[in-house]
């Protein structure tokens, strides 16, 4: 279980990037993080990584806080997948997702990609898991689509065998359609895995189509916290402010088949 209790980010400024902030997220479990921009969401997810340290608060993976000791053996347990995917154009697609092992494997080894077979196999399998066909394996990744280096990006965050995976606005330039697919391979390698899923999101269909929980900051602050058939023009209003907007009848349907 990945856990943050009465954590805030204070910069420089005096600005409060995370204000007083306490969750915790369950293997398995695939939540959404809904906000405007400015909310704190990516502050939020890279304290949870470790990338920043919190002013005040702590942050706990499986009850080991993430410290000045533990940092690196906790970072390894948690992979992250960001809109900006940061793959390697030259490497092929295989080689991209094995690129998920090099917490594991020597720097001599990756550099001349010498994995074992059995990385090798996890690797495929991975990319079997998101419909990438066999045909795309030794493929540059540059050569893929946008929706197709997505998935790689997704088996790559998994091959680690991590206990969490935050993803960062992972579908922020894909159609709907590649969006929605996307979604549901992330959410199904959650399942398969047992791995607690921490996505961060702008779009509020998705959010209530996809999410287990959402979980809503404002001005750094965690404002709502629940499942989407709690969802309401009040806590609407109260994440969005005046840039509130009623929900439209597609999201009133997906609601009502979510209750």
């Amino acid at each position: 279980m990945l856990e943050c209790k009465n954590t805030s980010v204070i910069f420089d400024d005096g600005t409060k990037g995370v204000d007083n902030v306490s969750l915790s997220i369950s293997n398995g479990e695939f939540c959404v993080l809904l906000g405007q921009s400015g909310a704190g969401k990516s502050t939020l997810m890279s304290m949870l990584n470790g990338l920043v340290t919190p002013t005040t608060g702590t942050v706990s993976l499986d009850s080991v806080e993430i410290n000045k000791v533990t940092k690196r053996a906790i970072q390894q347990q948690i992979s992250m997948i960001y809109q900006q995917l940061h793959l390697v154009p030259r490497l092929s697609v295989l080689h991209n997702v094995l690129v998920g092992k090099l917490f594991d494997v020597s720097t001599f080894k990756s550099l001349f990609k010498l994995f074992s077979r059995e990385d090798e196999r996890r690797a495929c399998m991975l990319l079997d898991e998101v419909d990438l066909e066999e045909k795309h394996i030794y493929r540059r990744a540059v050569t893929l689509s946008g929706g197709q280096q997505q998935r790689v990006a997704i088996a790559r965050a998994f091959m680690a065998e991590p206990k969490v995976v935050l993803a960062d606005e992972p579908v922020s330039s894909l159609d709907p359609k590649i969006s929605r697919k996307i979604l549901t391979r992330l959410k199904s390698a959650s399942r398969q895995h047992n791995v607690a899923v921490l996505c961060s999101l702008h779009q509020l269909e998705y959010a209530i189509e996809f999410a287990d929980r959402i979980i809503a900051m404002r001005c750094g602050k965690v404002v709502f916290d629940g499942v989407p058939s709690d969802l309401n023009d009040g806590e609407l209003k109260e994440i969005y402010g005046h840039e509130y907007r009623a929900l439209t009848p597609e999201e009133r349907a997906l609601l009502e088949r979510k209750t």
